[in-house]
C-alpha cells in the first residue's frame, strides 16, 4: 500500500520504480495505482516523474 503522506510517497515510489519496475506505468498496474493522482499528489510537493531517468525528480 502507498504512503499518504506526499514526501513518504515520493520515497516509496522512487524505491519501487529503482528496485522492481522499469515505468512508472508498470508500477502503477502492479500496485493497483492510479498513475494521475499519484503524479498530483507528487506534483503537489513540486516532482515530477522522468521518464528517462525512471524517477521522480
Amino acid at each position: 500500500m502507498a504512503p499518504k503522506d506526499p514526501f513518504m510517497l515520493l520515497s516509496w515510489v522512487n524505491t519501487q520504480l529503482r528496485d522492481y519496475y522499469p515505468s512508472l506505468d508498470e508500477l502503477c498496474q502492479a500496485q493497483n495505482l492510479e498513475r494521475n493522482p499519484l503524479e498530483a499528489s507528487l506534483a503537489s510537493v513540486d516532482f515530477h516523474y522522468d521518464p528517462e531517468t525512471n524517477r521522480f525528480v
